[in-house]
């Protein structure tokens, strides 16, 4: 039977370089899929790894109806043989649902990929149907480490180093691009506790000369 699999883990976890070996791994075996993708770091229509791999992709909009989308293909003599969703916490709870209807329906194979909280530490719609939804909910092995060295646990939006806690969810950014024009948009992962503390890399570089003596706010 076709599954519904979700792979969650933060930021750096290898979530989408795992999308591309496991896409790799079913086309190398002769099966047919679909690769999608919503708001890439690279741009429109393409999932690209961190690492520094990219393939075309669809864009996932809030339009998109992967139902009608997989069926129009099939119905066009197309074969789809599996799903890869990559960036999937941005789908609306709708898509989920049509992701499962694809799945259970047309027995085809779906793996998402995403992570779980947005910076505020909330669940993203799309990551919570799937946990509702999914066969599997598969956390990534490959732990992401806070500036600390602890397990990374908690993602943070960073303006000019500074995290923040109020804005848009969405805010495409990242911290490799040093073109980027001020104030600088970027994202990195936290332990818990630095979470807590909006202690990112930037401000406890600058606070190191000085750091709190008492563990108190």
């Amino acid at each position: 039977m076709a599954e519904l699999v979700f792979y969650s883990g933060t930021m750096d976890s290898g979530k989408s370089t795992l999308a591309l070996q496991l896409d790799h791994n079913h086309r190398a075996r002769g099966r047919v899929g679909r690769i999608y993708s919503s708001h890439d770091r690279a741009g429109e229509a393409v999932l690209s790894s961190r690492l520094g791999l990219a393939t075309p992709a669809i864009e996932v909009s809030e339009r998109l109806d992967f139902w009608r989308d997989v069926v129009g293909e099939l119905t066009t003599g197309g074969r789809v043989d599996y799903l890869v969703c990559d960036e999937a916490q941005f789908y609306t709870s709708a898509q989920v649902d049509q992701l499962a209807k694809v799945a259970d329906e047309l027995s085809i194979d779906v793996y998402c990929f995403g992570i779980l909280t947005d910076f505020r530490t909330r669940l993203f719609p799309g990551s919570l149907r799937l946990v509702e939804l999914a066969d599997r909910v598969l956390t990534l092995q490959v732990e992401a480490l806070c500036w600390c060295g602890a397990r990374a646990t908690h993602n943070a939006r960073t303006t000019d180093g500074e995290m923040v806690t109020e804005g848009e969810v969405i805010v495409v950014g990242d911290v490799d691009d040093p073109d980027r024009p001020a104030p600088q948009i970027g994202y990195e992962v936290l332990c818990r506790r630095h979470h807590r503390k909006r202690m990112t890399a930037a401000r406890a570089k600058a606070g190191a000369l000085s750091p709190d003596v008492l563990p108190f706010d």
